[in-house]
């Protein structure tokens, strides 16, 4: 049984989420309740794991992050479902110069895109949106954040799928669900500490024309411009 257990954790197959200091130092997330919940913001290196549909506000939820994050560096967006907006940068304070956008042709060469922004020093953040990734990938792009001292945020846009029966040895793992004044928050993993309850972070002080928030139903639903490739 010991030796089991000790193979399990070299796997990284057991979190030991009781017995891990939680990461020093942090980038403030722009949002005071998430902030809170996180005990400081989003770690400054490490892979971030975020399970939501798309179109629900997941990339608002990072915005005030690149934001304050891409002065200097590159914020690198590889295999975004829909098409990115330059007013909308612009609008929240980030230079469309800074961003760079990528659309691999595989999932392959998806993650390889991604290792190498992650570990080139050029980047301050990297957004991945992809399902499936396995242990031995997550670990290497882990390793990647580490050297370029740059965050992953892998975003998982088909959240049932994404479900799997092992954990990936990520640094933080967050649940996203849709709310009328914002976005429902659940912390699936933390290092340094173990799940919490769902909280509601209020967008509706910063976006309040897509908040439902005391609005009468509306009667026109938009399609999301979803990118055709192919």
């Amino acid at each position: 049984m010991h030796e089991l257990i000790n193979d399990l954790q070299t796997k990284q197959l057991i979190w030991k989420g009781n017995r891990h200091q939680a990461p020093s130092q942090y980038h403030t997330t722009g949002f005071s309740e998430l902030d809170q919940q996180l005990q400081g913001g989003f770690p400054t290196s490490g892979v971030v794991e975020i399970q939501a549909l798309s179109g629900i506000g997941e990339l608002r939820l990072l915005t005030p992050f690149i934001a304050q994050q891409a002065k200097q560096r590159l914020c690198v967006l590889i295999n975004p479902p829909g098409y990115v907006c330059a007013e909308y940068l612009y609008a929240q304070g980030i230079s469309p110069s800074q961003v760079l956008l990528v659309y691999p042709t595989s999932e392959a060469h998806a993650l390889w895109a991604a290792e190498q922004s992650l570990k080139s020093g050029a980047s301050c953040t990297v957004c991945l949106w992809q399902n499936d990734i396995e242990i031995h990938q997550a670990k290497r792009l882990q390793v990647a954040s580490d050297v370029g001292h740059c965050p992953l945020f892998l975003l998982k846009p088909n959240a049932e799928q994404a479900q799997k029966v092992f954990s990936l040895p990520v640094s933080l793992s967050l649940t996203l669900h849709p709310h009328p004044s914002g976005i429902e928050v659940n912390i699936t993993k933390r290092k340094g500490g173990f799940p919490r309850a769902s909280f509601v972070i209020d967008m509706s002080q910063y976006w309040p024309e897509l908040a439902s928030v005391n609005k009468p139903p509306a009667n026109n639903v938009l399609a999301f411009p979803l990118l055709q490739q192919g």
